[in-house]
């Protein structure tokens, strides 16, 4: 199992790169997002790998952070989610708006990526929902300072219900929710998430 490439960016393009170690390329199918972290031509170069072996091809799937990988990881352990797509979803969305849009069941969000339609969106979000706490702590590591919603009853969940009903979506009102003193009443949550939203 190769866990991870560094060396020579060779080659970037669409959907894929070419880093060369030691002397031999290693060829990468890669999300927007990873490729949109690649340094120039040949600058040094880290990604994680996962690599797929089947009866007609070997392929190095390449991830510039262990959050994306993760979630690759676990998209393509979705039922009806194979690679491509699971690099379609992360290539429309981030590693952590897709934590926050299966914390928050928001499907919709889901369906920006090509090939992902309503009822695909949703079975991601109810197969994931108790697996993405898992690589919570990843994300957080390496993006400090980025708060991921959890599902919490009581007055949070009132909150965010109330924040949906004016006209926010699930996503932004986990987020809000989620940056709040959770000891606050459903009052004093809304009109803070309010305010907050009224900042950005």
């Amino acid at each position: 199992m190769i866990y991870s490439l560094t060396g020579e960016l060779l080659v970037c393009e669409p959907g894929s790169v070419v880093i060369s170690c030691g002397g031999v390329g290693f060829h990468c199918i890669v999300s927007g997002t990873t490729q949109r972290a690649m340094p120039a031509i040949g600058q040094k170069v880290s990604v994680f790998t996962h690599m797929n072996v089947t009866q007609d091809a070997i392929t190095l799937y390449g991830f510039s952070t262990k959050a994306e990988m993760s979630c690759f990881r676990m998209l393509t352990g979705v039922s009806g989610i194979g690679s491509k797509t699971a690099i379609a979803v992360l290539t429309a969305i981030s590693p952590e708006q897709l934590a926050i849009s299966v914390a928050a069941g928001d499907a919709k969000a889901l369906t920006a990526a090509p090939g992902i339609g309503p009822k695909q969106a949703q079975r991601i979000v109810l197969e994931l929902k108790d697996k993405i706490s898992g690589i919570q702590p990843v994300m957080s590591a390496e993006m400090p300072g980025v708060v991921l919603p959890t599902v919490t009853a009581g007055a949070s969940t009132e909150a965010s219900k109330a924040l949906v009903a004016l006209g926010y979506s699930q996503t932004e009102a986990a987020q809000l929710v989620s940056r709040l003193d959770q000891s606050m009443t459903v009052e004093q949550m809304i009109a803070a998430a309010l305010r907050a939203a009224a900042q950005k």
